[in-house]
């Protein structure tokens, strides 16, 4: 791929996998960013000690782009990145959060098509932070991709309410998010501007088409991770069965059907959760006389979480391709899941994929892990292989591959 391309993207998601693929190639043209600690005047704070910031600081300037992506190549707008942050701080429920998401999207994919695109003849941006940057580089006739992180708004915004109805005690009461159809019609405006939706699972690829889109346009692109750490022997501990959970503890990745599951199997498995947890104190005293609950665990600490663990589960009722899934595999783990969850695991090879909501499912693929130590041992070493296949470079090459066949130029249109 010669020619060039303009990478738009909110956060570190990924690392920065997208401008660092696009940049090993020489074919990345520019890349946009909100904030990060290797250009602006978060260069200069990351120097200050860290114990001297505010936590909110410290998470925004400690975000480093790669040595990969060339400093000339990047533009950054540290403002509105530190202003976004505050705002997020102050969000208190779902339907701020929608608001917030729909300001932050706007105001960069603004900034960004107001900067320009450096000559590129492609624009790689993803949803909700891409429809005014797509339409300024249609405009001036390029191609243009959009990335659909996760099932489209609506059908996240379905899943959510029936549970918030189901467990109004967890995140509060079982309102629609009036602001989640602005949300949804911008994400539909992105798809039709797209000459490629480039989508992390089937699951969410069928959402996409199912929602009108042409099924021409999509492509399913699973992520890839290079995790740093060894598989463990696959010998299990003496004791119940230890289970790993990752990611946020909420309605959206199953945390109440975990519960149910770990209420079934009291004495036989035990269960470890990693990660945020914003719920009230009942709840939260519900799941600890089942769980541990080990908040958020540093990045550097995690290796041990998947050292202590025999099993990984994550039964989430949404998400796009959870990369936390990938890291599992890699460390030998047999992973639990859901279709939902747009992993790769296959059923009864690295894993058991079961049912959404359905806590007597997982007790029973638990129960089958821990009764069976030659299936989950095999599983754990197809587990590993399976993870081969989806490195970040295997990532790079099949995300490559479908933008290869893009137009170095199209006809220029109105939007």
């Amino acid at each position: 791929m010669s020619a060039t391309i303009v990478v738009s993207q909110l956060g570190a998601r990924m690392h920065y996998a997208v401008p660092r693929i696009l940049a090993s190639q020489k074919s990345l043209g520019h890349f946009y960013t909100d904030i990060c600690a290797t250009k602006g005047w978060p260069k200069f704070v990351s120097r200050i000690p860290s114990s001297l910031l505010p936590a909110a600081l410290r998470r925004l300037v400690g975000r480093r782009v790669p040595a990969e992506v060339p400093c000339e190549l990047m533009t950054v707008f540290p403002t509105f990145g530190l202003r976004s942050g505050v705002r997020r701080l102050r969000v208190t429920n779902t339907s701020e959060e929608t608001s917030h998401a729909i300001w932050a999207g706007t105001t960069f994919s603004r900034l960004v098509s107001r900067s320009g695109f450096h000559g590129a003849v492609g624009l790689y941006a993803f949803s909700g932070d891409a429809l005014e940057q797509m339409r300024a580089a249609r405009r001036q006739g390029m191609w243009t991709a959009v990335e659909q992180m996760i099932a489209p708004r609506d059908v996240l915004e379905e899943l959510m309410l029936a549970e918030r109805q189901r467990f109004p005690q967890w995140e509060g009461a079982a309102l629609r998010d009036p602001l989640d159809k602005i949300f949804a019609a911008r994400e539909r405006a992105e798809w039709r501007l797209a000459d490629r939706i480039i989508c992390p699972s089937d699951f969410v690829a069928g959402h996409v088409i199912a929602g009108g889109t042409p099924c021409e346009k999509c492509i399913v692109v699973p992520y890839g991770v290079d995790p740093t750490f060894q598989r463990d022997t696959g010998i299990r501990k003496p004791g119940p069965l230890r289970v790993l959970v990752v990611g946020a503890v909420g309605l959206r990745k199953g945390s109440p059907y975990i519960l149910e599951a770990a209420s079934r199997l009291k004495g036989s498995a035990v269960f470890r959760m990693a990660g945020a947890t914003k719920l009230s104190a009942s709840v939260r005293s519900d799941l600890a006389r089942h769980i541990e609950l080990r908040g958020i665990v540093p990045r550097a600490g995690i290796h041990d979480e998947y050292r202590w663990a025999d099993v990984f589960l994550l039964p989430s009722l949404c998400e796009g391709s959870a990369t936390v899934v990938y890291e599992a595999l890699a460390a030998g783990l047999p992973v639990i899941t859901t279709e939902n969850t747009g992993s790769v695991v296959r059923h009864g090879v690295e894993g058991l994929v079961v049912p959404i909501r359905d806590g007597e499912a997982i007790a029973a693929a638990i129960d089958l892990m821990a009764s069976n130590d030659a299936l989950r041992r095999m599983m754990g070493e197809n587990a590993v292989e399976r993870a081969r296949a989806f490195t970040v470079a295997r990532y790079g090459e099949r995300l490559l591959a479908a933008l290869s066949n893009l137009p170095p130029e199209r006809s220029k249109t109105a939007t």
